[in-house]
């Protein structure tokens, strides 16, 4: 599996691609989103990707969509993606670095509530 640095997923996000958030809110509030990705807590991951699930999320359009986990280091991520391939979606990838990486390379990130 090749996993994406984040400037690809940036660009992979740019041409359609879905990216998943799975990090816990805590950290989400702590730290910001990602702006165009979508949150999915980890624990729900599988049958909210899985296409053949009728609870997927309306985002999956089946199993040739491109679907991009990020965590919040690139550990638990890899573990997701390769899931998400053994579900039939052979193009689940992750970030290498996770939301660390990406907020550090200075990509698009918007700012927790400040109170």
């Amino acid at each position: 599996m090749h996993r994406l640095e984040p400037p690809e997923a940036l660009q992979a996000l740019h041409d359609g691609a879905l990216l998943v958030d799975t990090r816990p809110h805590e950290q989400r509030a702590r730290d910001g989103d990602i702006p165009g990705a979508v949150v999915v807590d980890r624990n729900v991951l599988e049958w909210r990707l899985d296409p053949q699930s009728d609870h997927r999320l309306a985002a999956i359009s089946g199993h040739d969509q491109q679907v991009i986990v990020i965590c919040n280091e690139g550990f638990s991520s890899s573990l997701a993606a390769a899931t998400l391939r053994r579900l039939g979606l052979h193009r689940a990838t992750d970030v290498v670095g996770g939301f660390q990486s990406w907020a550090a390379q200075g990509l698009p990130v918007t700012p927790p509530p400040q109170g």
